[in-house]
């Protein structure tokens, strides 16, 4: 990938619509073992948690700050998103924190209206000046509850939230006359798409009422000057130690051919790229 991956029609889009869909943005290789480490990754399972949605239904995530030396890791730093991530923030952007969202087939929950920045700014965090790449590892569809966005919905800066069960939603009278006025977009996605997206962007999904799972990474990245100004939840600023693409494979066939790393990123030492690579 070139330094600057997005070309001048797709920032334009970005900071247009408050999001950009880039398909096929991993090869089936790539998010194939994507999928395999995470469903089969008990440490990620162990720390999930549940989000309860207030409608009877419950989201489990797992969530991390520091990007890591494997396969998760490998996404986050790569240089296709992290130097995207750079583009539309206009500064260098540092890895701000990680999840999986396990949205499994019946049971999973939905997400009501929000903004990432409506929970960000009470982590300290004094600019809107962060983004997201949504990664579909399974087919994203809206009978399985595929994200929805409300196009261009960033202008409207940031809404107040209130608690709806576990999750905080945006204002309900303030999103329903958004709603009036910005375009609902259902995003469909298939395995390897990736959103980028817009801190400020109202969004939410359905409950997955149907037979299929829906998991997704997001990577989230934030603006150097724009880490918290004191002690928060999630990172401050640290240097991304970028990847070269190929190390995604690279470094997640090595995971399936060794037994001792098979446990997952969240019990594998921090250890540099080189080290991981040479054992």
């Amino acid at each position: 990938m070139p330094p600057h991956p997005l070309n001048e029609e797709q920032l334009e889009r970005y900071h247009r619509d408050g999001y950009l869909l880039v398909e096929r943005m991993f090869d089936a290789a790539e998010i194939d073992l994507l999928r395999r480490a995470s469903k089969e990754d008990r440490a990620l399972d162990d720390h999930a948690v549940g989000r309860d949605d207030g409608e009877g239904g419950s989201v489990r995530l797992s969530v991390w700050n520091q990007p890591g030396a494997g396969i998760y890791g490998m996404f986050a730093r790569c240089r296709r998103l992290v130097d995207a991530a750079d583009q539309v923030l206009g500064e260098e952007a540092y890895h701000y924190h990680s999840k999986i969202i396990m949205k499994d087939a019946r049971v999973g929950g939905a997400w009501t209206w929000h903004q990432d920045y409506g929970y960000w700014y009470h982590y300290s965090v004094l600019r809107p000046q962060l983004a997201s790449w949504f990664i579909a590892v399974d087919p994203a569809t809206r009978e399985n509850g595929c994200l929805q966005v409300l196009r261009g919905s960033h202008r409207v800066g940031r809404l107040e939230h209130v608690l709806s069960g576990d999750q905080a939603g945006a204002d309900p009278e303030r999103v329903a006359e958004v709603q009036q006025r910005h375009e609902l977009v259902h995003v469909t996605m298939e395995p390897g798409d990736a959103l980028l997206f817009h801190c400020n962007l109202l969004h939410r999904s359905d409950r997955n009422a149907s037979e299929h799972p829906r998991w997704s990474m997001i990577c989230c990245y934030n603006a150097r000057s724009n880490e918290p100004y004191k002690e928060s939840k999630h990172a401050a600023y640290a240097p991304i130690d970028k990847v070269d693409d190929e190390l995604i494979k690279q470094v997640g066939i090595k995971r399936f051919a060794d037994d001792e790393s098979n446990v997952g990123w969240l019990d594998i030492p921090q250890s540099s790229i080189a080290k991981f690579l040479s054992e």
